[in-house]
Parts: C-alpha cells; sequence; structure tokens
C-alpha cells in the first residue's frame, strides 16, 4: 500500500515529464531558419500574452563566405505597433523584453542597402518565451537547489503557464463568443427592419395603384 501510494504521487510528475517531450501546448526554444531574399523584408511572428518574458537571438549564417558575412537590419514591434528593438547593420544581435499586452509580436529582418544586389542569405532566430525563457541555471544557484527539487520547480512554472494559456484561452473565447452574439443581435434587427421597410413600400405600391385604377375609372 505504500508503494503505491508513492506510486500515485509520482504519476502527476511523470505525466508532467511526458507532456514536456511530445506536447506542442508548451512553450518549447526551437532555432527558426529563415531565408533573407536580396530585397523584401522577411518576418516571424507569435501571438504571446501579457507580462511574459521574451528572449530572442539572431545570426547570419554565411558559409560560402564567411570571412565576408553580410549584414541586416532587424526590428521587433508590438500589437500596437511601438519598436521594442532596433538594429541595423549587424551580423548577429539579441533582444529582450517584458510584454505589456496580449498580442502578436512581430520580428522583421532585411538585407541593408549596401547588401540588397547580394543573393540570399540564411538567418538563424532563436526565439523563446515565458518559461522556456527562464535561467534555471541561475535560479539553482541562487536558491541553492538542485536534482528533483530542481525539477519540480520547472514542473510548477510548466503548470502555471499552462493554466496561464487555459485562463487566456478561455477569456478569448468568452470574448468572441460576445462578439459573435452582438453581431447575431445586430443582423437580427436589421432583418426586421429590412422586412419593415418591404412591408411598408409593398402597401404603398398597392395604395398608389388602387389610387391610380380609381382615378382613371378602370375600378
Amino acid at each position: 500500500m505504500v508503494f503505491g501510494g508513492r506510486a500515485a504521487c509520482f504519476l502527476p510528475i511523470i505525466l508532467v515529464l511526458c507532456l514536456t517531450r511530445n506536447s506542442n501546448i508548451l512553450p518549447v526554444a526551437e532555432a527558426i531558419w529563415l531565408t533573407i531574399p536580396s530585397s523584401g523584408t522577411k518576418c516571424v511572428s507569435e501571438e504571446i500574452q501579457s507580462n511574459v518574458v521574451v528572449l530572442g537571438d539572431y545570426y547570419v549564417i554565411d558559409e560560402n563566405n564567411p570571412d565576408h558575412i553580410p549584414t541586416i537590419s532587424a526590428r521587433v514591434t508590438s500589437p500596437f505597433g511601438n519598436n521594442l528593438h532596433h538594429n541595423e547593420n549587424a551580423t548577429h544581435g539579441q533582444f529582450a523584453f517584458t510584454t505589456s499586452e496580449s498580442g502578436n509580436y512581430l520580428a522583421c529582418f532585411w538585407k541593408d542597402g549596401s547588401h540588397q544586389k547580394d543573393s540570399e542569405l540564411t538567418l538563424g532566430v532563436d526565439w523563446k518565451t515565458g518559461i522556456a525563457a527562464k535561467d534555471w541555471e541561475s535560479v539553482a544557484k541562487k536558491e541553492k537547489i538542485e536534482g528533483v527539487e530542481l525539477v519540480l520547480r520547472r514542473l510548477q512554472g510548466i503548470v502555471e503557464t499552462i493554466r496561464g494559456n487555459l485562463i487566456y484561452l478561455r477569456d478569448r473565447e468568452a470574448d468572441m463568443r460576445e462578439v459573435s452574439e452582438a453581431t447575431n443581435a445586430r443582423v437580427a434587427w436589421f432583418s426586421i427592419m429590412s422586412l419593415g421597410v418591404c412591408i411598408a413600400v409593398s402597401v404603398l405600391q398597392i395604395w398608389y395603384l388602387k389610387r391610380y385604377f380609381v382615378k382613371k375609372k378602370l375600378i
């Protein structure tokens, strides 16, 4: 019975560990490879909640000519168009900020004017958000935790992130439902008004035709 109780206690931990490896719901930091055209802009975006830490690292890769790497310009903007990061004539850069509002955050990259006639180049972007952006090594050193305790602390952060995402999705669903209900109500009133206008026009037409026929002594 004791062994069964311990197994029941560790079962949620094992389940969360499996989710961290196999689920796409959790925040995962992965490198994104972008091909920057000789002219034009290439952008990457992500929908992020408010009060979320975002870390980004980007770097130009040129295997054909490593001694002369072309430079790029980068700009990161908030959902309302505010500039969060801007860098020019760079082969690599970093940005870090905490989101102030929920929405779509956009990072755009383009080649500088002096290199626009060159061929396409490859850009690596490492985009981290939320729990993936947290430095767990610093947390372990600061709080002097390690082993299972560090794993549990990380799992706690992951669970809190999942809970926050679910609450965010629930709130968005409620907002969309309110908008849908308001739109349906407006459409219903518009339909009623349109029907009333049609009936009024039909009555006026019948009255006019009857008066015309009476005047012409046709009826």
